[in-house]
């Protein structure tokens, strides 16, 4: 048995966790927040507070085995929404999201002595190191799940965005990270017995981390269920251009701009996606005035979304996997993106999607330009919608489960 632990959740430590109460390895999930969607008071809650609380939600069938620690969590989206940005300065501040996956993990850590039969831990980086130091002490595996890539090769990169794309800087958090906070990852990595990565991309990336003594499993995520009809599209003159993920230059944001700028009139964008720092970027919010904005939307609402658009751009400059591209393929759009991601992993360039290089507007503009024929559009995106449904959440579940086993040196059924 083991306790599975994430202070936000998302849709693949929701997946995760429920693979594994399904396989009855479960002791308890931790999070700090678990919403029930069938509570009497979401009709009451005004839709900024639902949509928020619904993304917080989880399968009813992990109810009986959650734990939550909600306060701290609560009072930061609480300051997030009335900008009370001073509470959440980054590392440092009492309600900052670094406090606040410290907190919890600390919690966690306390809460081992309570499963005298505990066999493993797995948590997720940077809520981890409290949890995986008295794991050791008591003689408990460790399970790491590093979603992005490793942070020197992380911070390599960003250095050379903020002098390639200095406007850009102020949203590279990363650069700003204390060495604490990164002493704290590298201890993380050191501590764990088997470490879970989403794609290709990161494995490359801890070629760069000291002391991984840990075994190394590549598990891609999952895609949703195609919709019905998702490969057909009502096509408008304008090619429907869609971005989803943070407004951070680590997304290659600028390079999605300039390209759209480029391509003028005959294309239209939308960004989906939230700031995630505190402070200003006036090219940032230039860039949006110009293009229709949605900082947040629910999941079946952003599936929605992604079904009236006709190519989905991800141009990260560094990512971990970019759940995103599978559910875009998933709704039928074509995606463009970069090496940097799990984009090699999942698309065959030219058939369901492109492979373009790190900061190229030029190449971002030059696929544009291929889709523009809406014959080979139709055709891709279709491709995308049958690549999509071979990469559904049932394998990455079958595959999180075994290397469950695996690391507890249990025997298969």
């Amino acid at each position: 048995m083991i306790i599975l632990s994430h202070p936000t959740g998302n849709e693949f430590v929701r997946s995760a966790a429920l693979a594994l109460a399904e396989a009855d390895l479960l002791a308890e999930f931790d999070t700090c927040i678990a919403w029930h969607t069938g509570a009497w008071l979401n009709r009451f809650l005004p839709s900024y507070i639902r949509g928020i609380l619904e993304k917080r939600s989880f399968p009813g069938q992990l109810l009986s085995r959650t734990k939550t620690l909600p306060l701290r969590e609560s009072c930061r989206l609480l300051a997030l929404r009335l900008k009370l940005n001073s509470l959440m300065k980054h590392e440092r501040g009492v309600l900052s999201i670094d406090a606040v996956y410290r907190n919890f993990d600390l919690w966690v850590s306390r809460n081992l002595g309570h499963f005298p039969d505990l066999q493993a831990v797995y948590a997720y980086e940077d809520g981890a190191l409290e949890t995986f130091r008295e794991a050791s002490r008591r003689g408990i595996k460790c399970i790491y799940d590093l979603p992005i890539g490793y942070y020197r090769a992380a911070q390599k990169i960003y250095a050379e965005e903020a002098v390639l794309e200095p406007e850009w800087a102020p949203t590279l958090t990363g650069l700003s990270d204390s060495k604490e906070k990164l002493e704290r990852k590298d201890e993380e990595l050191s501590l764990a017995d088997t470490i879970i990565i989403p794609g290709s991309f990161v494995k490359g990336t801890l070629d760069m981390a000291p002391g991984v003594k840990g075994l190394i499993k590549v598990i891609n995520f999952g895609a949703p269920a195609p919709c019905v009809g998702a490969g057909v599209k009502d096509r408008k003159k304008k090619l429907r251009l869609l971005y989803v993920g943070l407004l951070t230059q680590r997304k290659g944001l600028s390079y999605l701009f300039k390209a759209v700028d480029k391509l003028g009139d005959s294309v239209e964008l939308t960004v989906v996606g939230a700031r995630l720092f505190l402070g200003y970027c006036k090219s940032l919010e230039d860039a949006l005035s110009r293009h229709r904005w949605i900082p947040s939307l629910p999941h079946e609402e952003l599936l929605k979304e992604m079904r009236s658009h006709d190519v989905l751009i991800f141009p990260s400059v560094f990512e971990g996997f970019g759940l995103v591209i599978l559910e875009a393929m998933s709704q039928g759009l074509p995606v463009i993106t970069t090496a940097n991601t799990a984009g090699p992993d999942i698309i065959q360039d030219g058939v369901d999607g492109f492979i373009v290089p790190i900061r190229s507007s030029e190449a971002i503009v030059e696929k544009l330009e291929l889709l523009m024929d809406r014959e080979r559009l139709d055709d891709m995106s279709a491709q995308a919608v049958k690549k999509a449904a071979l990469c559904g959440w049932q394998r990455y579940n079958s595959d999180i489960v075994a290397a469950v086993r695996d690391a507890l040196g249990g025997a298969r059924p």
